[in-house]
């Protein structure tokens, strides 16, 4: 099924996801997909105060405000104060470390742009809300 996403009904959306989904509980949505917009260079293809969904490399993220996992037991597991990732690492590969290093504010910079022993040039930079994203590309 071939769907708009950036006009599609939540449930013409919900039927259309495959494979594994990757969704991130945030404080602040806009904020979240500005970030992911303007640092990481990533597709904002929809948005609003409380979801967005992000698009990578033909791959989809989405972003729930906190209010709209209100009934959800996930909501009483979240800390109270960042970083709410801690110990999960999120990969985006395909992209420059070096460049979204120099675009993040210094301070959400977790590890800066170096060389891997396994062939790829990584740097982590932490969401908004404290997640890390990995960035990578082939040395």
């Amino acid at each position: 099924m071939s769907v708009d996403l950036a006009t599609a009904e939540p449930t013409d959306i919900g039927h259309a996801l495959r494979g594994i989904g990757l969704n991130l509980l945030c404080r602040d949505v806009r904020a979240t997909a500005g970030f992911l917009c303007d640092v990481l260079g990533l597709q904002v293809v929809r948005q609003s105060a409380d979801f967005a969904i992000i698009r990578h490399d033909g791959m989809l993220m989405q972003f729930h405000s906190d209010a709209t996992f209100g009934a959800h037991p996930l909501l009483a597991l979240l800390p109270d104060m960042p970083p709410r990732g801690a110990g999960a690492q999120i990969y985006l590969f395909g992209l420059d470390p070096d460049a979204v290093v120099a675009r993040a504010d210094p301070d959400a910079v977790l590890e800066r742009a170096r060389d891997k022993p396994h062939g790829l040039r990584e740097a982590t930079v932490l969401s908004p809300d404290g997640y890390a994203l990995t960035v990578a590309r082939r040395i």
